[in-house]
Protein backbone atom coordinates (compact mmCIF):
# COMPACT_ATOMS: atom_id res chain seq x y z
CA UNK A 1 0.00 0.00 0.00
CA UNK A 2 1.72 3.30 -0.73
CA UNK A 3 2.10 5.88 1.68
CA UNK A 4 2.34 9.59 1.38
CA UNK A 5 4.14 12.38 3.04
CA UNK A 6 2.30 15.88 2.64
CA UNK A 7 4.10 19.46 3.33
CA UNK A 8 2.45 23.18 3.14
CA UNK A 9 4.13 26.28 1.98
CA UNK A 10 3.46 29.54 2.59
CA UNK A 11 3.93 32.54 -0.60
CA UNK A 12 4.21 35.76 0.69
CA UNK A 13 2.34 38.58 -1.68
CA UNK A 14 5.28 40.18 -1.29
CA UNK A 15 6.70 36.92 -3.54
CA UNK A 16 4.74 38.65 -6.33
CA UNK A 17 6.40 42.26 -7.53
CA UNK A 18 2.69 43.26 -8.83
CA UNK A 19 -0.60 41.79 -7.53
CA UNK A 20 -1.50 38.49 -9.56
CA UNK A 21 -5.39 38.25 -8.34
CA UNK A 22 -7.65 40.08 -6.19
CA UNK A 23 -10.26 39.15 -3.43
CA UNK A 24 -13.42 40.90 -3.31
CA UNK A 25 -14.99 41.94 0.06
CA UNK A 26 -17.07 38.36 0.07
CA UNK A 27 -13.48 36.67 -0.07
CA UNK A 28 -13.97 35.48 -3.68
CA UNK A 29 -10.95 35.77 -5.46
CA UNK A 30 -10.08 35.55 -9.33
CA UNK A 31 -7.12 35.90 -11.61
CA UNK A 32 -7.32 38.99 -13.63
CA UNK A 33 -5.44 39.73 -16.83
CA UNK A 34 -1.77 37.66 -14.71
CA UNK A 35 1.45 39.59 -15.87
CA UNK A 36 3.71 36.81 -17.55
CA UNK A 37 6.37 37.57 -15.27
CA UNK A 38 4.27 36.53 -12.42
CA UNK A 39 3.63 33.38 -14.20
CA UNK A 40 6.91 32.72 -14.04
CA UNK A 41 6.97 33.16 -10.44
CA UNK A 42 4.24 30.83 -10.18
CA UNK A 43 5.68 28.30 -12.48
CA UNK A 44 9.38 28.32 -10.61
CA UNK A 45 7.51 27.35 -7.76
CA UNK A 46 5.62 24.28 -9.37
CA UNK A 47 8.59 23.09 -11.06
CA UNK A 48 11.01 23.64 -8.01
CA UNK A 49 8.75 21.98 -5.87
CA UNK A 50 8.15 19.02 -8.60
CA UNK A 51 11.73 18.16 -9.11
CA UNK A 52 11.64 16.84 -5.79
CA UNK A 53 9.15 14.74 -6.44
CA UNK A 54 5.84 16.41 -4.64
CA UNK A 55 2.89 16.91 -6.43
CA UNK A 56 0.76 19.94 -5.84
CA UNK A 57 -2.82 18.68 -3.89
CA UNK A 58 -4.36 22.60 -3.89
CA UNK A 59 -3.84 26.18 -3.81
CA UNK A 60 -5.24 28.79 -2.09
CA UNK A 61 -5.06 32.51 -3.15
CA UNK A 62 -5.95 35.28 -0.24
CA UNK A 63 -4.95 38.69 0.21
CA UNK A 64 -1.75 37.70 1.91
CA UNK A 65 -0.89 35.19 -0.70
CA UNK A 66 -0.54 31.53 -1.88
CA UNK A 67 -1.11 28.48 0.27
CA UNK A 68 0.37 25.48 -1.31
CA UNK A 69 -0.86 22.26 -0.31
CA UNK A 70 1.89 19.10 -1.61
CA UNK A 71 2.13 15.84 -1.45
CA UNK A 72 4.91 12.65 -2.40
CA UNK A 73 4.91 9.18 -1.77
CA UNK A 74 6.37 8.74 1.66
CA UNK A 75 10.59 7.64 1.53
CA UNK A 76 10.75 9.13 -1.78
CA UNK A 77 14.32 9.37 -2.36
CA UNK A 78 14.89 13.52 -2.21
CA UNK A 79 17.44 14.71 -4.60
CA UNK A 80 19.74 17.13 -3.91
CA UNK A 81 18.50 19.68 -5.86
CA UNK A 82 15.08 20.32 -4.72
CA UNK A 83 14.34 23.84 -4.16
CA UNK A 84 11.61 26.23 -3.38
CA UNK A 85 12.70 28.79 -6.31
CA UNK A 86 10.94 31.35 -3.90
CA UNK A 87 11.44 32.85 -0.42
CA UNK A 88 7.90 31.19 1.08
CA UNK A 89 8.45 29.82 4.36
CA UNK A 90 7.54 25.65 4.41
CA UNK A 91 5.77 24.37 7.60
CA UNK A 92 5.87 20.13 8.26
Amino acid sequence: MKTFEYTITIHPVETFKKVAFFCGQNGQCSMEEVPSDQLKTLEDILNGRGRGGWELVDINVGNDGLLAFWKREAGEIIDAGESNETDGKENR
